[in-house]
């Protein structure tokens, strides 16, 4: 059926409306970024900066330690990213492949441990890394991302497991492959986008995540971008807001960088024409 010109119309304005309503805060955050007291304090502020600067920038590298504090938060993104991929990886092959209780057990129990909040996780987690003497670690709060990255990366490496025909993995059995040679050799190959994909979100949520980097690390040298983004904020609730802004959108640029770097790799398909009926 053909889509009628109205109903078309429609979805565009939707589409236009969901982008708008999606890029109104960042282009906010980057009019703020660049404006002086003066126009910061305006009653009729506006979209544009009349007078741009970059006074803001140079006033929240001096006085607060960003790039100390990103050096933090790269190191325990990457890290989180990498041990969830490895660790999801086989995983999700052995839930994909093999429809047992327990493999459906798992799906269900990563679906509903999404539900938790934080609030709930913390004070076990809390514990564990007292016990371990992980607090106030950088290594201990990379293991807390682990833990909630790992859920949805095995849902997620799962469905892409699910996508390679199996065919394969029977022709590298008649050849003699075992399980992980078949897994290192010719399936992992196939979920390169499925683990860039994944390796992506465990980034960002580790680079964005402030509520367990706040309860977990206490020294300042150790703190996170995030954390480190709140020092802006004055006793009082009252906020610096132009070195606020600056801080704030410098942090959202390694996300932005990042994805459009890999984005291509993560909508490509490396599976079509693998196997032909």
């Amino acid at each position: 059926m053909r889509t009628g010109t109205p109903a078309r119309v429609g979805q565009y304005i939707a589409l236009l409306a969901y982008f708008v309503f999606l890029a109104f805060p960042f282009l906010w955050l980057v009019s703020t970024a660049f404006k002086p007291p003066r126009e910061l304090g305006s009653l009729h502020p506006t979209w544009i900066p009349k007078d741009p600067t970059l006074a803001n920038f140079r006033r929240a590298f001096d006085e607060q330690p960003l790039l100390h504090a990103a050096l933090n938060s790269l190191l325990a993104a990457l890290a989180a990213a990498v041990v969830a991929v490895l660790i999801a990886t086989p995983m999700a092959y052995v839930v994909a492949r093999r429809r047992t209780r327990l493999a459906k057990a798992v799906t269900g129990w990563v679906v509903v441990s999404q539900a938790f909040p934080f609030v709930l996780l913390i004070i076990p987690l809390f514990l564990v890394l007292k016990n371990l003497r992980l607090i106030n670690s950088v290594p201990g709060l990379v293991l807390v991302y682990v833990v909630w990255a790992l859920p949805f990366a095995l849902w997620m490496l799962a469905g892409y497991v699910r996508a390679v025909p199996p065919e394969l993995e029977e022709a590298a059995a008649v050849d003699g492959a075992g399980r992980v040679r078949t897994l290192v050799s010719v399936t992992a190959p196939l979920l390169a986008p499925g683990i860039v994909a994944t390796a992506l979100f465990a980034f960002i949520t580790a680079w964005n995540e402030f509520f367990f980097a706040l309860v977990l690390l206490k020294t300042p040298e150790k703190q996170t971008l995030p954390v480190v983004l709140t020092h802006f904020i004055g006793a009082e609730g009252v906020a610096d807001l132009g070195p606020l802004a600056a801080a704030a959108f410098l942090a959202t640029l390694p996300s932005l960088v990042v994805f459009a770097l890999i984005q291509r790799r993560i909508t490509g398909g490396m599976l079509t024409g693998a196997v032909k009926s």
